[in-house]
């Protein structure tokens, strides 16, 4: 029974104890330190080893000025525990009250109990890191390093140098690091894609190429051709980055995983130009089937991706001639499910486009190829209008692989067949879960639909227009563009000055771009910037105005006020870490 109401006791007692310092912590972080003053003052009293109450405490005191009581309880802790670190903060004290000449011999205090102790360095540096007290920082650590071998603070010195403006010593510190523990080359590499997208430091990306170009001529290391080929990628320089992971591979040619790897990101970047020259080396470089097939996969993707009318009849024919010498087996899936998806979409023949799944099908497939080829089977019942054959494919792949980003893919496209099926209000209960969905792409497609579907709704109870649109959008899924053209331009006259208007002036402008009418295209753009202003779909007319005057009208200049528009006025765009990069391409920034 003693035990027992010990026990109690101590149960309230850790409670009272955890109650005061979430009362501590919340006067300190209110900005009351008068109040967390008494909390910590108690605190540290029933815990006195305990350093986060006494640095608080120090602080509470510093903030009311009480230099005086600061530093009596420093010197009185520095007496009995004598921890170096604690030098640095009488030091600080003494900073505060512009006592620079007291504070230095603090700081050098504690640089000289490194040399009596290395060890200490944890300590005293994280103190002056912590007061951003940078220059002694970094004096901390080469103290150590200079007395201890096997001490390492390059990493740590590398960030003080780039706070300090250093960027030179950083990027020298940095790849010393990255050379000598290439574990650590990830997070050095995160650190330096920071600098390289901080618009204060235009010079930085010129830097630090120099430095990677200087170290690949004078140490034959493939190490920095692998780095410099990275830093090109940041640049979006894939031709350049090419050339170092030809040099890797010629010295090394053990895979061209990266290669393919390469001209893959290539192909992300819409450089078709640069990925179709990677890829064909590692064409001409290989006999392995896996990478014959991949490569041969991302080319016909490539061409499918910009394809008209007139090449149809070459791409059937190069892609029958590639599943015949690659075979139909597990291997060649994709390949299969692109010339489905090319014969059913492009060539409009859909039952020969089932007949090419149903066959891979009875292939020995794993969950996710099984989920892959119903989904295509699934887009194709929906070209035919076969919704509910659709609907029920893709709530198939939702069960098979559930809370996996397949799953909420073919949630999406179950929600856009209702959609298309004009059942608005089962599609906006979907589309309003998956806005939330892990997968930015889907949550962004989603939000899309649920504001379509919801705006139109308010504005027009009958969903007239909405029904409208929805045909509109069904026909642009079925790849029947001239139609889906002519039916948005009967939209604009027959709802014009409605809530749709904006929105059918964007589907217009994509479909005009899409059949290469880019004059077309800029006078739908132009129109949403100049009647729907205060608009949720103003930030796409800005933004895809100014990609057709860079990328196809040639006419940079114009550009540039819509990017800056952007940049200015809509920062909550999906598109707006986009446009401040092209706007700082076009202005001639140097680091990108």
């Amino acid at each position: 029974m003693k035990k027992l109401f010990l026990h109690i006791a101590l149960f309230f007692s850790w409670i009272c104890f955890s109650q005061n310092e979430q009362l501590a912590q919340y006067f300190y972080e209110k900005g009351d330190f008068e109040k967390a003053k008494l909390g910590y003052e108690e605190l540290l009293k029933s815990i006195p080893q305990n350093s986060q109450y006494f640095l608080r405490t120090i602080d509470c005191y510093q903030q009311l000025q009480q230099y005086d009581l600061a530093e009596k309880t420093i010197q009185t802790r520095y007496s009995k525990y004598k921890q170096a670190f604690l030098l640095v903060e009488m030091g600080y004290n003494w900073q505060l009250q512009k006592n620079e000449a007291k504070a230095k011999s603090y700081y050098e205090q504690a640089l000289e109990s490194i040399r009596k102790n290395p060890n200490e360095v944890y300590g005293v540096a994280n103190a002056f890191e912590k007061k951003v007290i940078l220059e002694y920082a970094v004096k901390a650590y080469q103290t150590a390093a200079e007395l201890d071998a096997t001490f390492n603070f390059n990493y740590q010195m590398a960030l003080l140098y780039g706070q300090l403006g250093k960027t030179d010593l950083m990027i020298t510190t940095f790849l010393d690091e990255a050379f000598i523990n290439p574990q650590n080359s990830n997070l050095i590499q995160h650190q330096l894609s920071r600098y390289m997208s901080d618009e204060s430091d235009t010079s930085f990306s010129d830097s630090l190429k120099k430095a990677l170009i200087l170290r690949t001529q004078k140490d034959q290391d493939i190490f920095w051709n692998q780095y410099l080929s990275w830093f090109y990628v940041q640049q979006k320089e894939f031709g350049k980055a090419f050339i170092q992971e030809k040099a890797i591979y010629k010295r090394n040619p053990e895979s061209l995983a990266e290669i393919v790897s390469l001209g893959q990101m290539a192909i992300e970047e819409d450089q078709t130009e640069a990925a179709t020259e990677i890829l064909g080396y590692v064409l001409e470089n290989t006999k392995n089937l896996e990478t014959l097939i991949q490569a041969n996969t991302y080319l016909i993707e490539m061409k499918l991706a910009k394809a008209k009318p007139a090449d149809f009849i070459a791409i059937d024919t190069q892609l029958k001639s590639l599943l015949q010498q690659f075979e139909i087996n597990p291997f060649t899936l994709k390949l299969q499910l692109i010339q489905a998806h090319f014969t059913a979409f492009s060539l409009k023949k859909p039952e020969e486009a089932k007949a090419i799944i149903t066959k891979a099908l009875a292939l020995p497939l794993n969950d996710y190829q099984i989920a892959n080829a119903k989904m295509e089977l699934a887009d194709i019942f929906l070209f035919e209008e076969k919704y509910n054959q659709a609907l029920l494919y893709y709530s198939q792949i939702e069960l098979d692989l559930k809370n996996d980003v397949m799953a909420h893919e073919a949630s999406l496209k179950a929600a856009k067949t209702s959609y298309f099926k004009t059942d608005f209000d089962w599609a906006l209960k979907q589309f309003k879960e998956l806005k939330s969905a892990n997968t930015q792409l889907i949550a962004n497609d989603a939000l899309e639909y649920f504001l379509l579907i919801n705006d139109n709704t308010v504005a027009d109870s009958t969903q007239t227009a909405l029904k409208q649109f929805a045909k509109g959008d069904y026909l642009m899924y079925q790849k029947r563009n001239d139609e889906a053209i002519a039916h948005f331009q009967k939209m604009l006259q027959q709802f014009k000055g409605q809530e749709i208007e904006a929105v059918t002036l964007l589907r217009l402008g994509k479909l005009y771009e899409t059949t290469g009418n880019y004059t077309l295209a800029l006078q739908q753009y132009q129109a949403i910037i100049a009647q729907h202003s205060d608009g949720i779909y103003i930030d796409e007319g800005l933004f895809f105005a100014a990609e057709l005057y860079v990328k196809y009208l040639n006419d940079p200049e114009k550009a540039k006020p819509l990017y800056e528009k952007m940049i200015f006025n809509h920062q909550d765009s999906i598109y707006f870490v986009e446009a401040r990069k092209k706007f700082r391409q076009l202005r001639g920034d140097k680091n990108l």
